[in-house]
């Protein structure tokens, strides 16, 4: 989710906003296979639509834009308002017609004691209000009358914290000159631990109870039910990787339990009502010394950048060191049960747990691969067939994941244990519009003993690693998904690479130095979701009038253009929802000038037509996003307001956004609820 590296303090290899790009393994080249057929072009200005139409898009879409370019887009019978303009402004924008209520900013107490927000909060504190900077989330409807639909007025709130920012978290940090992502050292070099803990408690999943009023306003309720989940939760590790070896710690000798989620970006929601959050940027939060780190750590650079420096707290921790130390993974004992060396291999997965029951145990469902897991969608269930879903691993030319099941779903017995038995697989993107799924299972694919390969839990422990050998396509950055609920149909964000080179350029990733992204969207052969072959089509190219294309091979207008494409929802009536995510050092900057603030889009998926809905303050990204099931509320979360601003003028006090108080406080991470005046579904 979040282009998170691009504070002054950041190695510069990061600053584009991912991990750097590792030696590719042996696969077909496509600008060979595309040579053979039509001469190799740059995809830029004037030549665009071209390039697009004659080589990378289906036979469909070719003859579509070669049959009338210069034809308008269709006007969707599914938009129903009217598009608001760019903006610039620190303020949440909305069409005529619709309100907007904050609710459930960072700090808000939900649990425990419920203590008061203020900036001087404890660590211990924080872990009982709303982490920070909200991202993906769900409402579970609690049962009303209808109990096929369940309450739209009553339900839990379920909302990830990818992370949080120490300038804003810290009283301390006033004063200073300090950026997004600088930590706070002492003098020796050492790191507070009521900081860090406070840090630690910022990040995690927040579960809340809200009701709407008479009034139509939400409210959160003080409930059993509300909880944090947080980098100390306990945490049960379930598929084949519990009880490996290498997941072995001092906190559970037999590998079999973990401490804690963290980075949870996106998030998804089970056929049995259960929530999954994601666990993506995992890897910078942990030190590791030396150039001798296994490929399950190298390949995911643990220890090449260590952003947060937790483990340093351990040194003024006493008693209380291993809260710290253990995001040390050097190897500094004889073995995994007297240091951190595998601490590393229990984070990178999606975790599951049930909203409604505080008590229950969160597991991390390792087969479903580790890596930087942007979020889960499932396939619409089907009795007697297969649970499906699909992943995004979201760092510049990663891959994007579909898990199968072993075993078929029933309604009636339905859990988490169908996620700890099936087939991962990875996708690989051929040139003329079809597509193909590559087990990652030992023996197929050139995955073997002899690369490291011998087993399951080799191949789900190096996830990337084995789709490298097994040749799935690199992508520009693959981050939410989402499945059409009338066509069966999967869209993916591919939301930027400012890296691919020109001999990088593929058919589904079309331009080299791609700064604005795109949608791509398949179809699975004979519409099963479990098949291994699928069709593609690329559904919008962002960018600016001059470089972009919707659906029909037309420019986006001013009404419709956008940048970095990142949250996906799709409502009950089929609107596609579009959230953006350019970088804080991007915005309003250069190319992405006319895209002003991030932004949240509207989408027909039938005649391509895109609107423009929300614009968001200065400095955040629109993330997060769901409706209640009559779908007069839609919520949508603002993560990290005000993260623009420079050091200079933090130090004085300024603050590139006041939102959502516009008071003397901090700028706060936000959940938004939108409904309309006349009460009618959002969108329509």
């Amino acid at each position: 989710m979040r282009d998170t590296f691009v504070a002054g303090s950041v190695d510069p290899a990061l600053a584009d906003g991912a991990e750097p790009r590792r030696s590719p393994a042996d696969r077909p080249d496509f600008q060979t296979v595309a040579a053979a057929r039509y001469a190799r072009r740059d995809v830029l200005r004037g030549s665009l639509a071209l390039a697009v139409a004659s080589l990378f898009a289906p036979a469909a879409l070719r003859s579509a834009i070669a049959a009338d370019a210069a034809r308008p887009a269709a006007q969707s019978a599914r938009l129903g308002f009217e598009p608001v303009p760019v903006s610039a402004a620190d303020t949440l924008v909305v069409p005529k017609g619709h309100r907007t209520q904050v609710l459930l900013p960072w700090g808000e107490p939900i649990t425990g004691s419920h203590p008061e927000f203020t900036p001087q909060n404890s660590g211990s504190e924080q872990a009982m209000q709303m982490g920070m900077h909200h991202d993906g989330m769900h409402f579970f409807p609690i049962e009303g009358e209808d109990p096929h639909q369940g309450s739209s007025d009553d339900g839990l709130l379920v909302t990830n914290h990818e992370y949080m920012e120490p300038r804003l978290l810290h009283a301390a940090a006033r004063g200073r000159e300090v950026s997004a992502f600088d930590v706070l050292l002492r003098e020796d070099g050492s790191r507070d631990p009521d900081q860090v803990l406070k840090e630690m408690n910022a990040h995690g999943v927040s579960v809340v109870h809200i009701k709407r009023g008479d009034d139509g306003d939400w409210a959160s309720i003080r409930c059993r039910r509300n909880r944090r989940l947080t980098p100390e939760t306990p945490v049960t590790i379930g598929g084949p990787l519990a009880g490996d070896p290498r997941m072995r710690t001092p906190y559970s000798p037999d590998g079999t339990r973990a401490r804690g989620t963290l980075n949870n970006c996106s998030h998804g929601v089970t056929p049995w009502n259960t929530y999954l959050a994601c666990e993506e940027n995992w890897w910078l939060y942990f030190h590791h010394e030396g150039d001798d780190a296994p490929a399950s750590l190298a390949r995911y650079n643990v220890g090449r950048f260590n952003i947060w420096r937790w483990h340093l707290a351990a040194a003024n921790a006493g008693e209380e060191a291993h809260r710290y130390l253990r995001f040390d993974a050097t190897p500094r004992g004889d073995d995994a049960a007297s240091d951190y060396r595998n601490e590393a291999h229990t984070f990178g997965y999606v975790v599951e747990f049930d909203p409604f029951d505080p008590d229950s145990v969160p597991v991390k469902r390792t087969h479903l691969g580790r890596f930087s897991h942007e979020g889960v969608i499932f396939a619409p269930e089907r009795e007697g067939r297969p649970v499906v879903l699909y992943s995004g691993d979201d760092s510049p030319f990663e891959y994007i994941y579909k898990f199968v099941s072993s075993r078929p779903y029933d309604a009636a017995t339905a859990d988490g244990s169908l996620l700890d038995e099936g087939t991962l697989y990875a996708a690989r993107f051929d040139e003329d519009g079809s597509g193909k799924w590559l087990a990652l299972v030992p023996g197929e694919n050139g995955l073997k003993a002899e690369n490291g390969f011998a087993t399951v839990a080799d191949i789900l422990l190096n996830s990337r690693g084995a789709a490298d050998i097994a040749g799935a396509t690199p992508m520009d950055r693959p981050e939410w998904g989402a499945v059409d609920p009338g066509t069966g149909a999967v869209y993916f964000t591919l939301t930027n690479n400012k890296r691919r080179s020109a001999e990088q350029v593929d058919a589904v990733n079309p331009r080299k130095h791609n700064h604005f992204g795109q949608i791509v969207r398949w179809h699975e052969a004979d519409d099963d979701h479990a098949a291994t072959t699928f069709s593609w089509e690329l559904f919008v190219l962002a960018g600016d009038e001059d470089d972009s294309r919707d659906l029909a091979g037309e420019p986006l207008t001013a009404d419709s253009r956008f940048a970095m494409p990142d949250g996906l929802y799709f409502d009950a009536d089929r609107r596609l929802w579009i959230q953006t995510d350019i970088a804080d050092a991007d915005q309003n900057q250069g190319p992405y000038a006319p895209m002003g603030n991030n932004a949240m889009l509207c989408a027909d998926p039938d005649t391509g037509e895109i609107r423009r809905f929300l614009t968001g303050p200065v400095g955040q990204e629109i993330t997060g996003c769901v409706s209640t099931p009559d779908q007069t509320t839609l919520f949508i979360n603002v993560q990290h307001p005000g993260a623009t601003t420079s050091p200079e003028d933090f130090a004085a006090g300024r603050s590139s956004s006041r939102w959502p108080d516009y008071g003397d406080g901090p700028p706060r991470s936000a959940t938004v609820a939108i409904t309309r005046a006349d009460g009618g579904k959002i969108g329509s």
